[in-house]
């Protein structure tokens, strides 16, 4: 697994080769210059024993200057380089994971939850982003550091260079057994803030629910719960961080404190000079800070690897519905026909199918009807015909196309499937209708609008197209975001509408209205789902589902004659709104 994850490493760190030469380079400028400045220093004060010149002093110490100078800017060079190597690969994989979750099938994100999907997408991003930042700055340093620090030292004083760091062994086994437990608190923190936020997205989706039912201090409760969770999981990781970091920091002091000690001693003897000593401290200060960072380094690499597999398992996840490889696109205009040839769909989680060799012919032009009792598969159908679920081959043809073989964009162009709850964003009316073709004029607009019926509805807002619908649509009522999502379907003219129960928040007055408005002004093939039999009469032909069998077809006149299905959920709809008049 970890040889994976190096190579994954390299995969995102390989478009950004040049950066990283030249940060690489800086960086060996800098420890180049970190070894030759202490040695400089030796120089100097062992040059004072000869005497005290004060230009000599003076041209020495402005050579030290330029020397520090060079390395401070070296230093600055190689951060911008390789920190900015982290940013990028940041910006690029936020975009990648990005365009990755567009091309998921719809239900995928309910399944994971959407605040698990966002966590990956932010706090695991950044992970990565100090993992190919930081981490590989930080890292690289400390190699260098010690490649170029130790042979120095130990051209001064072998003994005295082992003494001092011979308590860092103790500092990397302190880190060792630190380490896997700060990743693990690392992780439930993660998973904590990610219930946490996914709680908070479904309240504030759900409020008219809560306010509804009464539920506020059972959701407060919860949110208690949760947040409670992840301060423990906090302060767990806090905790373990705070004992480290010190224990790191004393050990550095006790090795310095101990050169210092056996420095002296060597002092008295005359076997090493003032200036052999107070390079040998530069030196040992110069390793502190690396090897002291080293526990938090190695902890960042750890948990960047973690966040680099999370944000890896959303990115590998391949939608179940995709174009194939040899997926061919349209090149000539849709007239509109839809064949159901034996359509057999079963989902995975059902042990039955859902649709049992379905089959039936809907000619250009036609308004048919879908009708059948609740858990037919009526929407099933809608979503197959619009490739929202995996189907099999050779059993759904539009225009003598199979809709398998064809080009998921293509496909979709030319059907408008238009649900029972269509989802509006948080804009304008206007800018509502025309998603699917955003350059689209505002006449256009308009036309749509006066075809679902929605126009009447938009004159009397003060705003008037420009009336913000807030999020989901919550500011309109249930028929108004209804006839939204069928105007924003109008307008892309697609030969095929499919109204998934889309009708069901409008009385069959406007209903059939509205359907007489797009029969007339369009020559669409419509296929109306519904629960209203009242505006299915109205249809050309009617197609009566019942457990995924296509029981009857036929017109509203011919059914009515029969003793079949649709005669007893026409008599109970009648019935109904009987008893609602009378009422």
């Amino acid at each position: 697994m970890a040889a994976f994850r190096l190579d994954l490493i390299n995969r995102y760190l390989r478009p950004h080769r040049k950066a990283l030469i030249l940060g690489a380079v800086s960086l060996v400028i800098v420890n180049l210059l970190s070894v030759a400045i202490p040695m400089e220093v030796k120089r100097i004060i062992d040059a004072l024993k000869e005497g005290f010149i004060y230009s000599d002093i003076l041209r020495n110490s402005i050579w030290i200057i330029i020397l520090a100078t060079f390395m401070g800017l070296a230093r600055l060079i190689s951060r911008q380089l390789v920190f900015g190597v982290g940013r990028q690969v940041e910006v690029d994989l936020r975009q990648k994971l990005f365009d990755h979750l567009l091309i998921q099938d719809p239900g995928w994100v309910q399944e994971i939850g959407s605040g698990e999907v966002i966590s990956r997408a932010t706090s695991d991003i950044e992970n990565i982003r100090r993992l190919l930042g930081f981490t590989i700055l930080s890292l690289t340093n400390t190699v260098l550091a010690y490649c170029f620090t130790i042979p120095a030292m130990l051209a001064i004083d072998t003994w005295l260079t082992i003494a001092s760091i011979s308590l860092y062994p103790l500092m990397l086994g302190t880190v060792g057994l630190f380490g896997g437990r700060m990743v693990r608190q690392r992780k439930k923190q993660q998973e904590a803030l990610s219930k946490l936020s996914e709680l908070i997205q479904e309240d504030l989706s759900g409020i008219s629910a809560i306010k509804i039912y009464g539920q506020e201090k059972a959701e407060r409760k919860a949110f208690s719960r949760l947040n409670e969770h992840y301060k423990n999981a906090a302060i767990n990781l806090a905790r373990t961080a705070s004992t480290l970091f010190p224990l790191l920091q004393g050990i550095s002091s006790i090795s310095l404190l101990l050169l210092i000690a056996l420095g002296s001693n060597l002092l008295d003897k005359g076997n090493l000079t003032v200036g052999g000593l107070i390079a040998l401290i530069l030196y040992v200060e110069r390793l502190v800070f690396p090897t002291a960072l080293l526990g938090f380094t190695l902890n960042t690499f750890q948990i960047g690897q973690v966040s680099l597999e999370r944000v890896e398992e959303l990115l590998n996840k391949e939608p179940d519905v995709k174009s194939h490889p040899k997926s061919k696109s349209l090149s000539e205009p849709i007239q509109g026909r839809l064949e159901a040839k034996g359509l057999t769909v079963k989902y995975k989680e059902t042990k039955n199918a859902v649709l049992k060799n379905l089959s039936f012919v809907i000619e250009p032009g036609e308004l048919v009807a879908i009708v059948g009792p609740v858990g037919c598969g009526k929407t099933t159908l809608a979503r197959a015909i619009g490739r929202m679920i995996n189907i099999p081959k050779g059993q759904l043809f539009l225009d003598k196309h199979d809709v398998v073989e064809l080009k998921l964009e293509d496909l979709r162009k030319n059907i408008a499937l238009v649900p029972q709850e269509g989802y509006l964003f948080t804009s304008t009316l206007s800018e509502n209708i025309k998603y699917g073709e955003p350059s689209a004029s505002q006449i256009k607009v308009e036309k749509s609008a006066i075809q679902a019926r929605l126009i009447d509805d938009i004159k009397g807002f003060p705003d008037g197209f420009n009336t913000l619908v807030g999020e989901r649509g919550i500011t309109l009522s249930g028929g108004q975001r209804q006839r939204t999502a069928l105007g924003r379907a109008l307008l892309i003219s697609s030969p095929i509408i499919v109204l998934d129960d889309a009708l069901a928040s409008v009385d069959n007055k406007t209903a059939s209205a509205i359907l007489e408005s797009i029969r007339g002004k369009t020559n669409r093939t419509i296929l109306m789902i519904s629960h209203q039999l009242s505006a299915a009469a109205a249809c050309d032909r009617i197609l009566v589902l019942n457990e995924g069998s296509l029981e009857q077809e036929g017109t509203h006149e011919e059914l009515i004659k029969t003793s079949g299905l649709y005669k007893k959920l026409w008599d109970r709809e009648q019935a109904v709104e009987g008893l609602s008049r009378e009422k």
